[in-house]
């Protein structure tokens, strides 16, 4: 194909990305929406770049090392592409591309002004803007000048920050050409910014209009604060008109420089509210057009506006498609469940297929609708109350939507024994008691393993096809045991016999958060088992030195056959063995059924597993649980005594006897459900990773776990057909790495509003950190602040600081003193498993894993639900 080293603006769309990069191709389409006025222009190709480049193999070795950079690390960036600036700014273009580019000025007109803007392959994307990455230069006159300006927009390709930028997104350096837009110059009366949603809230009826004197530079560079209008319904809602001091104006001869503003203009808009409504509705044809919210640069000329640059906002969380015009409210399931991390296609379509509610996905994360439960007066204090027990930020979310006059329009209560949805609580309604009897939860346990036998057993033969059709009716099995009535009754039991200890004993007593001693080391609680039971792997290897020295050597998942080569390494191996058989199946992020398990990756363990053999002596597993069961009985004998000394002493100690029983009979389960879900649905990933790999031996594939990006509807579409839409998989690719970026709200409504709450308290001290308060008592330590527990190097007396921790981190848990999260609530696994070990914990702290630094010094007050920093 020949090289095409200029192209119209007008004779080119979105789809020429390729070529033009985000800006030029977004231009061209821009261009062609009707009522919509461009600056007229061409874009100097990506074809012109790749020839530059190929003409400059001093280039090859700076590239090869930019892209094994750490892009943390900030010096060596720098250092690096500063030289690779300096290398390309030293070429000079090559003829064919300079007689391009005069001949296209000649007929534009040589002697106007232009702007020369940079517009890089990787720039204006869905998934991510690079908005301010890279160089523009305005009123840039004669031809010498735009060739010299082309050459400098080619290099700021390797700017520091846009350097920086792809390295942070995953995206190759070497894939990443360079095309330059030359544009006519306007001279503005004034210009701005137009954000077609709230970049704020998220909101995606607002609109915002940021606008100042002169070009548009003032506002970019920070030199002036902008006039800020907020259009919502096609009303100026709000206006703050900034005093305009300073403007950036063209120069005659070329380039820009600062001036004055005269006194009298000072004061006054930059924009009528008239040309704001005016610009806000050119911003939804925009909008409209490209099928996303805009960032859309303005200039006003001669009352009229014109378009220089439309850009999605990538920062905004997505939405949910109901695709009814209604209003709607969704709330976090990843809140509930500890894992806001994005998740792959087929992990969240299974979720959905196998949840006992509906399930919307956006973003890559799991929401349920609970608009109607907010509509009607008594399922919604029903749902208040469990979910501000749980997580108050997430009840005050929904309150503040509440406090909207007309958002949630209101419904009838349902009449008296209507239908409910099979396996939910009646509105605001308790299920029927259960009788305080550890032969339910056994009885409930063993029905779950051979629920989980039978699918293993009956899945081995099945393939194809058949496969997933035998899946769909295992599906139907998986919500049948989720959903099992008497299992949802032991969960309410053990959760309102918490709360009701909690409060009576605090209204009684004056004591704070009784139940977290009280439930210490509690019978069948398969999660704190797991973290326990990896101090007994750990005394299997303890005694063999070459063992450990060995396994302080791991990089590698074949450390097990590499074992028994070691004295004492078979009993060693057989000891892991023996854990991962029963608890192989978890890991980080469990509930993506794409996250690779501890039986996949038993290197994972690893770090935990060698934490364990220095912090901790022989036996400590069964001390440890016993010194809790002992805690726990001391506790009860205080509480009864206590209360037996009030005034009728005699019947609050007996209720209080009988909710301490059902509580330390029934609060270990809480865990085991999840457990039942995370062992089924390993029993399915080996099933369709088997299918995966058939596909690949046929050609359909080019690796078996690229099926990870499609859902469970279209991989049993590619099994049926021997089809698959590989474009399809790596766009998902894309999304995925954008959405990994994004943090969750949660709750988020139709309209785009991301909300996270407040706790709105006044009871602590000025400077501390604020959260929910889980697991009593006060800890002070060094925090050590851990994404990653693979990454985790803990000692006794450190104090946890992470994003959230799902069942996976318990083995980390045993060699802890607190724990503090951004993510949890009451009831969720972290909160249970800190009471379990009688860890001080403090949930739901937004940004603690950015507020407080790796080996500060910390206070955590569990109790009391706060964190202070010490010096």
């Amino acid at each position: 194909m020949n090289a095409r080293y200029v192209w119209d603006l007008r004779e080119t769309d979105e789809t020429r990305v390729a070529a033009l990069g985000g800006k030029g191709a977004h231009l061209g389409a821009l261009a062609r929406i009707d009522g919509v006025r461009v600056p007229d222009g061409f874009c100097v190709t990506t074809d012109a770049f790749r020839r530059v480049v190929a003409l400059t193999p001093s280039l090859d070795g700076p590239l090869d090392r930019l892209s094994r950079l750490d892009p943390d690390d900030r010096e060596a960036t720098r250092a690096l592409s500063a030289e690779i600036r300096r290398t390309v700014e030293a070429v000079a273009v090559p003829d064919d591309v300079a007689e391009a580019i005069t001949a296209t000025l000649v007929r534009f007109g040589e002697d106007e002004a232009y702007a020369v803007r940079s517009s890089a392959t990787a720039e204006d994307l869905p998934t991510a803007s690079f908005a301010g990455q890279q160089d523009s230069y305005l009123n840039v006159r004669g031809t010498a000048e735009v060739l010299r300006h082309v050459v400098r927009c080619w290099a700021s390709l390797f700017t520091e920050r846009a350097v920086t930028y792809r390295s942070r997104h995953g995206i190759d350096h070497r894939t990443v050409h360079m095309a330059v837009v030359v544009q006519r110059m306007v001279f503005p009366r004034a210009a701005g910014v137009l954000f077609t949603a709230d970049p704020v809230t998220g909101d995606r009826r607002t609109a915002t209009v940021d606008a100042g004197l002169g070009l548009g530079e003032a506002l970019v560079s920070g030199l002036v604060n902008p006039d800020v209008f907020t259009v919502r319904d096609d009303e100026v809602v709000s206006a703050a008109i900034a005093v305009k001091r300073r403007a950036v104006l063209p120069l005659p001869g070329g380039g820009t420089h600062e001036v004055e503003v005269d006194a009298e203009r000072r004061e006054r808009p930059a924009l009528t509210h008239a040309q704001v409504l005016r610009l806000v509705r050119l911003g939804r044809r925009i909008e409209a057009r490209f099928g996303r919210p805009q960032d859309i640069e303005w200039c006003l000329v001669d009352d009229d506006f014109r378009i220089v640059q439309s850009r999605p906002i990538t920062t905004l969380f997505p939405v949910p498609e109901a695709g009814d015009g209604e209003n709607h409210v969704y709330v976090s399931v990843g809140h509930q469940q500890m894992m806001t991390d994005a998740m792959k296609p087929l992990g969240y379509s299974l979720w959905q297929l196998t949840a006992m509610v509906p399930m919307h996905e956006a973003g890559g994360r799991l929401f349920v609708d609970v608009t109607r439960r907010l509509a009607s007066p008594a399922s919604r204090a029903g749902l208040l109350d469990v979910i501000g027990r749980g997580d108050p930020l997430i009840r005050d979310a929904l309150e503040t939507v509440l406090a909207r006059d007309g958002f949630v329009p209101p419904l009838p209560d349902p009449e008296p024994g209507a239908a409910e949805r099979p396996g939910a609580p009646a509105a605001g309604g308790a299920p029927a008691p259960v009788e305080t009897d550890p032969a339910i939860v056994t009885a409930l346990i063993e029905r779950s393993r051979a629920s989980v036998a039978a699918l293993e057993r009956d899945i081995r033969t099945k393939t194809g096809p058949e496969l997933f059709d035998f899946l769909l009716d295992a599906f139907e099995e998986h919500k049948r045991v989720l959903g099992d009535p008497l299992s949802f009754q032991v969960l309410t039991a053990g959760a309102e016999a918490t709360w009701w200890l909690n409060d009576k004993l605090h209204a009684w007593l004056g004591e704070k958060n009784a139940a977290d001693t009280l439930t210490l080391s509690a019978p069948d609680n398969i999660t704190s088992e797991m973290g326990l039971a990896l101090l007994d792997v750990a005394d299997a290897i303890r005694p063999h030195p070459e063992v450990v020295a060995f396994l302080g050597r791991v990089e590698d998942d074949d450390f097990l056959d590499e074992l028994p080569k070691l004295p004492g390494g078979s009993g060693a191996r057989d000891a892991v063995e023996a854990y991962l058989d029963r608890y192989g199946m978890r890991c980080v992020g469990e509930i993506d059924i794409t996250r690779p398990r501890w039986r996949e990756r038993p290197a994972a363990l690893v770090p935990a597993l060698l934490d364990n053999v220095r912090n901790f002596g022989p036996g400590a597993a069964e001390r440890r649980f016993e010194e809790g069961r002992q805690r726990a009985l001391e506790k009860e004998r205080d509480v009864l005594t206590r209360l037996r000394a009030l005034p009728d002493g005699e019947r609050k100690a007996a209720e209080t006897k009988r909710m301490i029983d059902r509580v330390r009979t029934f609060v270990g389960y809480r865990e085991y459900p999840k457990y039942g879900i995370v062992s089924r649905s390993f029993v399915y990933k080996r099933a369709l990773l088997e299918e995966a790999e058939r596909l690949v031996r046929a050609g359909v594939l080019a690796a078996a776990e690229d099926v990870f990006f499609l859902t469970f509807q279209e991989f049993h579409e590619a099994v049926r057909t021997r089809r698959v839409d590989r474009g399809l998989i790596r766009r998902r690719e894309e999304e995925f790495r954008a959405y990994r970026a994004l943090t969750p709200p949660r709750v988020l409504t139709s309209d785009g509003e991301a909300l996270n709450g407040s706790y709105r308290r006044d009871d602590v001290p000025a400077g501390a950190l604020v959260g929910l308060p889980v697991s009593a008592g006060t800890v002070e330590g060094r925090a050590r602040v851990v994404l990653d527990m693979e990454e985790a190097d803990l000692e006794a007396g450190d104090i946890l600081v992470t994003a959230f921790t799902d069942p996976s981190w318990s083995p980390v848990f045993v060699g802890i003193a607190g724990l503090v999260t951004e993510v949890g609530g009451l009831m969720t696994h972290g909160a249970v498993i800190a009471r379990e070990y009688g860890l001080p914990a403090v949930v739901g702290l937004d940004g603690a894993t950015r507020l407080i630094r790796d080996g500060q010094r910390i206070r955590v007050h569990g109790t009391d639900g706060y964190v202070e920093i010490l010096s």
